[in-house]
């Protein structure tokens, strides 16, 4: 008991940080692709930083499988937090554990708990969405037959897929950029239902909790 509250203490003195530095993450990668004619020295610090953010990702996930004092069992328990330390671009999918905790909550539903997994599921899904439109525009431009011409159109792209539209009018040719394009497919599925799941989970307690106060209380002027 005593490692699973030291656990969860880490875990809320890190989010913020580990937020910001998610966040920072995402700068230093958008600044090396979209800035190709950036100084030597200037991609350098870029990269140190880069490399920087990501060894915190990987300590606290290091921290956090020793906390939790399962060994080896954490990996397969804690699959989501495997992932987002190989691929931080990712981390916006933690946003899906925030949901399922709120899923299991009991009693009154309060519409301003609903409203934060909402708030944050929808910018987190913009964030993939910018994060995964850098990623397949690295991949895409300059190879053969690539439909990615500019930054632009791997964010056409990224909306698209994002809201399962599907236009097909800008699609990726190499198969790192197909890659992406099938996790996004996943992930926006998944961030995109946590909203929509939400809000619709609220709405059947609210409806729920009216049904049974009219039940107890009975019919008006019974």
């Amino acid at each position: 008991m005593d490692e699973v509250s030291r656990q969860a203490r880490w875990e809320q003195r890190t989010e913020i940080p580990l937020a910001f530095a998610s966040l920072l993450f995402l700068t230093m990668y958008a600044i090396l692709v979209l800035a190709q004619d950036l100084p030597g020295a200037w991609r350098d610090l870029c990269t140190a930083v880069l490399s920087l953010t990501w060894a915190m990702f990987a300590a606290d996930y290091g921290v956090r499988w020793r906390l939790s004092g399962q060994g080896l069992r954490f990996v397969p328990t804690h699959k989501l937090d495997t992932v987002v330390v190989v691929l931080p671009l990712l981390r916006p999918l933690r946003v899906v554990k925030v949901y399922e905790a709120v899923q299991h909550r009991h009693g009154e539903p309060r519409l301003s708990l609903y409203a934060r997994v909402i708030t944050y599921a929808g910018l987190t899904t913009v964030l993939l969405g910018f994060a995964c439109s850098l990623a397949v525009y690295d991949r895409e431009r300059g190879a053969p037959g690539t439909e990615m011409h500019s930054f632009g159109d791997a964010l056409w792209w990224a909306c698209a897929t994002l809201t399962t539209v599907g236009y097909g009018d800008v699609v990726p040719v190499t198969t790192g950029g197909r890659t992406i394009a099938v996790g996004l497919m996943a992930c926006g599925l998944a961030l995109l239902g946590a909203v929509t799941g939400s809000f619709s989970s609220w709405l059947v307690q609210v409806f729920s909790l009216e049904s049974d106060r009219e039940n107890v209380e009975g019919p008006p002027g019974s």
